[in-house]
């Protein structure tokens, strides 16, 4: 048997009376191709396209209700936009096999999958964007995987204490420059 926890946030779950704790994610994208208000429109979308192995590895290990960090990359201003969760589990992305897609790959097939990806659904937009400078000034969240020096995965693992962490950051004010 599997209760939910409250909604929101689905954060944990029980199951046969022992606590499974849920992981949490870091997901980037990039405003201009797909932010959070687009997932908030669409409410569960395709994380497709990713194409590192690590950040793969990843994903193929994310479970439904896992809470992701929505990370707005590339475009100004940059920092944590909102939250999300996994909706559906990794299966193959299929972008890998279209040779109109930016996302092809010669290497991968419906046979031999290489590439994966996950839905993800709308959980919310916070009420301001925690930028990555506040994110660096923080010593809670000093061992980040995204502030580390060269760090390019577009999907990390995030510690339940950096989450919470984030999520506080999210519902203060913003300081002052």
């Amino acid at each position: 048997m599997q209760l939910e926890a409250p909604d929101p946030p689905r954060h944990s779950r029980i199951v046969s009376c022992r606590a499974v704790a849920t992981r949490f994610w870091l997901m980037k994208s990039e405003p201009s191709v797909f932010g959070i208000d687009d997932l908030a429109k669409k409410g569960v979308a395709p994380w497709d396209g990713v194409r590192n192995f690590i950040a793969r590895n990843f994903m193929r290990s994310m479970k439904v209700g896992d809470g992701v960090l929505f990370y707005h990359s590339s475009d100004e201003p940059i920092g944590v936009a909102g939250i999300a969760e996994v909706a559906r589990e990794a299966y193959p992305d299929h972008t890998s096999w279209d040779r109109k897609s930016d996302y092809f790959d010669r290497r991968s097939t419906p046979e031999r999958p290489l590439w994966f990806m996950v839905d993800v659904r709308f959980v919310r937009k916070f009420p301001r964007l925690v930028p990555l400078a506040e994110l660096r000034k923080e010593k809670a969240l000093r061992g980040m995987i995204l502030l580390r020096r060269g760090n390019r995965l577009s999907v990390t693992p995030v510690t339940p204490k950096q989450w919470a962490r984030i999520l506080e950051l999210a519902l203060r004010p913003a300081p002052e420059a």
